[in-house]
């Protein structure tokens, strides 16, 4: 039974059961502590928590998940894996531990032909928590497996919880019985090699305190709503289905690992490295499709690195099983094939995911071969110092110039025989991005634990937004936090967080800023508030300061934003989705948003492109822009299914999550978008829309940063009257000024070159006189001498060998010159092949002559240059030059 069958028929199975079945949410969680889905109940999480009410008491789902722990056990062993999905059917307060057994077992045990998987009773074994009497009974007198085949574990492998305070129970697994070729005999508890786990089904009953691990905790007690969160591993159960010995050999991998076989020559169970590589390959390539498709990119950070980190880990074990040239697409291609048929969006995505693949294998083919350099190069040095350990600047000069993930280096250096200064590594690491960038966590959540954003939430509900259809309105406070902690009052000067029942302020999200504007109490009390968070869903949080008077809890409010400020970000959203299309229209779907940003009067729009985006496009999509601007369209929101927005066509921003009722923003019959944020009623209303250009923020991502109604006005106004002073001075048309502007800088570059070869010519012409001052010292010519200030190091040099080149052959000499430039001293000083035999090395007297100049310097033993901080020491360094020149001739 093929993957894609065993997907169908579990969501056939427990629709047909009263399941409402949800589709697997992005692989990017929603959830500020992961960076990517590990779990099937992750997107279910809110529920659970009571945080959001859930769309049906019974939920079924097949969730994408990715986890990288144990990436470099991926391929030496066959149970490791990064992406993996898990089956799962959900209730919440509906069926309990009886419900999920019954169900588990019809849908295992029932035959092939009745839309069961079809497996032999007799080979599934249970295993249960130590005191969960309950399940045993259930599994042993309705079920009726016999109490031999159920075993009783303990807290760890039998017990679950999120790790935090929150809902947790005891679980209940089904393992399936591989046979005697895969170990001894006694269940689950003695051997987890041939009893292997399919299904573990969690029952939550119970509600645990603060603790450490997965068994230090206290249980509270009972919760009032008793949940069944389930997992079955869909290639896990593949792997039985089909007869094959490991998940490698299932249908969705082994087709990766057959054309990787195909592109290197090697063969599968010939030899166990090369099947390390082979597993290696088709794991992560695989892992690295679904990533694209649901909107990561490589990067250097978070889960762009990530993905950085296993597409490099991939394509460097196809180098070293003897791949040469390109070999992603071909990867890439048969994993879209295979997966397709379950994910159909990777096929409608398939040019926009070979082309970020494509663009990492480029760059990382190009950095390889430099990096490798530099690594060997490091490994020799530090094997000859006796060392064992690669130096920690090494690797961070490899990760920060080369692009090598730290893993990689930890591989090829084991591979050398040395280990990493990890330690090193990760202080510079972190040096680095202490400078670059400051927490953003603050900006979202204040200063207030979640906890306290979620009570208000529980008392007093969601809040309204009402900022679609108006700018200000009557509301009442619910909830008021100063400092980060909930206060019941605050007064002048404080720093609030303020959360209303119903808002006009829109709370940042999707790309726009938020609103800012006052809250006015009756009392005479202002709260001028500069920033709106949603820091768990649902809630508004208008942050702000007490400008006069108190503000309580409870007290009636009126709540108006600075419409300015809206109009002029809601015209940079509106341009944001016409530059969107525009871009899709111009370089393909390839071009999806990858962020944006939409702040008053301007905005950027990041997107996919393997490469910059040439002039004259960006020229015509700017022109396309401003064409359906005069078309006066009309801009329109609409609420609906996602189902019903998809087959609209609406364009779906990555990465984004969205439930089952959307927001679709219409322009006319020019674009279609899902988006929660704010635009105008009329194209006609942005004026005016000018790119100012585009550039590079990361492997295969452009961002474009733009201009909108009057900031783009007042912009255009500044270029002209720049182009009317160019007029005035090159007496010139507009359309002249190109080319008269090149012809003045070409002549004065020509200019320039007649300067230097002057200047150079006229260094030179002090050779014949510096030759003839020459003085023998210990039967050495040394040449010294100080040239015009402002005489280049390049013309030093060819002053310095010139001078070196007109001294008799045979006869050691040494030239030593000195200029000022600058205002800072340098020396350039060159030894003859006569010289270098009595020991006069250029790089020592360049050392000793820049010492004194208070500098450094070095070089090559036949010619060194060197500088310093004090011109006037230029005398001394001359004298330090001969001194040396006497004690070693």
């Amino acid at each position: 039974m093929e993957s894609a069958e065993i997907r169908r028929r579990w969501l056939s199975f427990f629709e047909e059961r009263g399941h409402t079945a949800v589709p697997s949410a992005s692989l990017i969680a929603d959830d500020p502590t992961l960076l990517l889905v590990p779990a099937g109940m992750v997107p279910f999480k809110p529920y659970f928590l009571g945080e959001v009410k859930p769309p049906a008491p019974r939920v079924t789902s097949v969730q994408k998940c990715v986890r990288t722990p144990d990436i470099e056990e991926v391929g030496k062993t066959t149970r490791h894996g990064t992406f993996f999905q898990m089956c799962g059917n959900f209730s919440f307060g509906d069926y309990f531990k009886e419900g999920a057994i019954t169900l588990a077992w019809e849908i295992l045990t029932k035959s092939v032909e009745e839309g069961g998987y079809g497996l032999d009773p007799e080979k599934l074994w249970i295993t249960v928590y130590l005191d969960d009497d309950e399940a045993e009974a259930i599994w042993r007198d309705k079920i009726g497996v016999p109490a031999e085949r159920i075993q009783r574990l303990g807290m760890g492998p039998n017990f679950w919880s999120m790790g935090v305070p929150g809902p947790c129970g005891p679980c209940s697994e089904i393992n399936y019985d591989r046979g005697p070729e895969f170990g001894v005999e006694g269940g689950p508890a003695v051997n987890d090699e041939r009893y292997v786990e399919l299904w573990n089904l969690v029952f939550m009953q119970y509600e645990r305190g603060p603790g450490e691990g997965k068994e230090d905790f206290p249980i509270i007690g009972d919760l009032p709503s008793k949940n069944i969160d389930t997992g079955l591993g869909l290639e896990r159960l593949a792997m039985i289905l089909q007869g094959v010995q490991n998940m490698y050999e299932t249908d969705t991998l082994r087709v990766v690992m057959d054309r990787a076989t195909e592109l290197t020559g090697v063969r599968y169970g010939a030899e166990q490295g090369t099947d390390v590589s082979l597993r290696v390959v088709a794991d992560h390539i695989r892992t690295s499709v679904m990533l694209i498709g649901d909107g990561v990119t490589p990067g250097n950070e978070g889960r762009g690195y990530v993905l950085r980190r296993i597409m490099r880990r991939a394509i460097r074990n196809m180098r070293l099983m003897g791949a040469t040239g390109s070999v992603v697409k071909d990867l890439v291609d048969i994993v879209i094939d295979t997966m397709g048929l379950q994910y159909p969006e990777l096929i409608t995505d398939r040019k926009r995911i070979e082309t970020v693949a494509l663009a990492e294998e480029a760059a990382f083919l190009k950095a390889l071969k430099g990096g490798t350099n530099i690594l060997e190069t490091a490994v020799t040095e530090t094997k000859a110092a006796g060392g064992q350990v690669l130096a920690g600047d090494k690797a961070f000069l490899l990760h920060d110039t080369w692009g090598f993930p730290i893993d990689l280096t930890l591989e090829m250096a084991a591979e050398q025989g040395l280990s990493v200064d990890e330690d090193g590594f990760r202080r510079l690491m972190q040096e680095q991005r202490d400078k670059a960038k400051a927490d953003a966590r603050a900006k979202k959540t204040g200063h207030a634990d979640l906890s306290a954003y979620r009570e208000v939430a529980d008392t007093s509900g969601a809040t309204e937004f009402t900022g679609y259809t108006s700018t200000a309105g009557e509301s009442t406070i619910v909830g008021l936090l100063v400092d980060g902690v909930p206060s019941p009052a605050a007064s002048e000067g404080d720093e609030v967080e303020v959360v209303l029942d119903r808002t006009p302020f829109y709370a940042e999200g999707g790309g726009q800023l938020a609103d800012t504007g006052r809250i006015r109490l009756d009392t005479g009390a202002v709260i001028e508030i500069r920033d709106v968070q949603k820091p768990v869903p649902g809630v508004h949080v208008h942050k702000g300061v007490v400008q006069v008077g108190e503000v309580t809890v409870g007290a009636p409010v009126f709540a108006s934003i600075d419409n300015t400020r809206r109009r002029a970000i809601a015209r940079a959203h509106s341009a944001t989705h016409l530059t969107h299309q525009a871009l899709r229209d111009a370089l393909g779907p390839t071009a999806a948003q990858a962020g944006s940003e939409n702040s008053p009067g301007r905005f950027r729009f990041d997107f996919g492109s393997p490469a910059a985006v040439p002039g004259t496009v960006l020229t015509d999509v700017e022109q396309r822009i401003n064409e359906v601007l005069s078309r006066e369209l009309d801009v329109q929101a609409e609420v609906m299914s996602i189902d019903e927005a998809k087959k609209q066509g609406a364009i779906a921003e990555f990465g984004e999550k969205y439930g089952e009722r959307v927001r679709v923003v219409t322009i006319g019959d020019f674009s279609k978008e899902l988006c929660g944020g704010t635009h105008v009623h009329n194209t006609a209303q942005l004026g005016l829309v000018k790119l100012l250009g585009e550039s590079s923020i990361g492997s295969g991502v452009r961002r474009i940063e733009a201009l909108v109604g009057v900031d783009a006005y007042n912009f255009l106004a500044r270029e002209h009257t720049v182009v009317a002073q160019l007029q005035e001075l090159v007496k010139g048309r507009p359309e002249e000024l190109p080319e008269k502007i090149a012809g003045m800088l070409g002549k004065l570059k020509d200019a320039e070159k007649e300067i230097e070869k002057f200047r150079a010519e006229k260094v030179l012409q002090a050779a014949a006189g510096l030759v003839e001052s020459a003085k023998d010292v210990r039967g050495v010519a040394l040449v010294t001498g100080q040239v015009p200030d402002g005489t280049s190091a390049d013309d030093l040099r060819k002053l310095v060998l010139d001078v070196r080149g007109r001294i008799q052959a045979g006869r050691p000499a040494v030239v030593a010159l000195f200029t000022t430039a600058n205002g800072r001293p340098l020396t350039v000083i060159a030894t003859n092949e006569a010289a270098r035999e009595r020991g006069l090395k250029a790089g020592d007297l360049v050392r000793a002559a820049a010492k004194t100049l208070g500098g450094g310097g070095g070089g090559k033993p036949d010619v060194a240059q060197g500088g310093g901080t004090n011109p006037a020491a230029i005398g001394d360094a001359v004298a330090a030059v001969e001194r040396l020149v006497t004690e070693t001739a």
